[in-house]
């Protein structure tokens, strides 16, 4: 069917932090793909032709920060519900009304406020590697400063302005495939290694990377694409998510503990330290995710789980969204 379906098509719209970078293919109802850190629209390359072969209108961005979207100066320019504001104005922009949002990691958080906040706007959401878990609990940063005990976990070493930035942008090619590798189900470290996800005392984040070998869903060339990216506009639009944590537990105070009632989904790999760590979130679904349809846990895939296993990701998607009420 692939000779049947248009090209996919780039295009910048207006949004309320300047404009956002999308990638376009196929027609019919909207499937908004919001990707995760450190990546771009091309995290979804598997995805847009099969979804536009199955007769969607697939829709890839560029989060703010990334690519070829805005990247505002102001740190706190990225707080959640600006990015939520960000899709809704993505969908307005391609004159829709209504979206479903499927999100990767940071973008499965994003989409899940999506649907939160704006329901009339998202009417199913997909959420892929990380799980639904409601606000709620301590300050994030506190949760976060306590669970590193001698080591600092990375989310708090991405907290200050440079600090990261300074490991990552001399060799944002190298720090790549390095990140990739160490989260991919074929080339993370082996069990009991020291976890990647850790700083040591004086150390870095790359000190614990896998070296030598790119997992096998990364070729060279798109290693290439990732790391122009990067090179082209710096990493401090993409840990400026990381960033707001706090600001967004405070803004979205009044969620705590909402659920999502959507028609949704989860897919997450066995091997994935988000689905390991969030296991209870899981557990919880039939409270926090009402509207589940369906959940999945790929044997042995790690984190990067539409590129690890684009056909059988492909499958559940096509599969969820033949079954949503139109």
């Amino acid at each position: 069917m692939s000779h049947h379906i248009a090209e996919i098509t780039h295009r910048l719209v207006s949004s309320p932090g300047g404009r956002i970078h999308l990638v376009e293919q196929g027609t019919g109802p909207l499937v908004l793909l919001v990707h995760g850190f450190p990546e771009s629209w091309y995290s979804w390359r598997h995805q847009l032709p099969v979804l536009a072969a199955a007769g969607y209108r697939a829709v890839a961005i560029d989060v703010r920060g990334y690519g070829r979207s805005s990247k505002p100066a102001a740190t706190d320019a990225y707080r959640m519900l600006d990015l939520v504001e960000d899709n809704v104005s993505v969908v307005h922009a391609l004159g829709e009304e209504s979206a479903v949002v499927i999100g990767h990691d940071w973008g499965a958080a994003i989409a899940a406020n999506s649907a939160l906040l704006r329901p009339e706007v998202f009417r199913a959401v997909g959420l892929l590697s990380v799980p639904y878990a409601p606000r709620g609990g301590p300050r994030p940063s506190d949760v976060f400063a306590r669970m590193s005990g001698d080591e600092e976990f990375y989310i708090s070493y991405f907290q200050e302005p440079g600090r990261a930035e300074a490991e990552i942008e001399p060799d944002v090619r190298g720090w790549l495939a390095g990140f990739y590798a160490a989260l991919s189900a074929d080339t993370m470290p082996a069990p009991g290694a020291p976890a990647p996800h850790f700083v040591s005392s004086a150390g870095t984040l790359r000190d614990r990377f896998p070296l030598g070998r790119l997992p096998a869903w990364l070729s060279e060339s798109d290693l290439d694409v990732y790391a122009g990216e990067f090179e082209r506009t710096g990493v401090t639009g993409a840990l400026n998510r990381y960033r707001n944590i706090d600001r967004d537990w405070e803004d979205l105070a009044a969620l705590d503990g909402a659920p999502i009632t959507q028609p949704s989904l989860f897919i997450g790999g066995s091997l994935d330290a988000s689905t390991t760590w969030l296991a209870d979130a899981i557990k919880a679904y039939p409270v926090t995710l009402p509207g589940l349809v369906a959940s999945h846990l790929l044997d042995g895939c790690g984190h990067w789980i539409q590129q690890e296993r684009p056909a059988e990701v492909n499958r559940l998607l096509t599969d969820w969204l033949a079954v949503l009420p139109v």
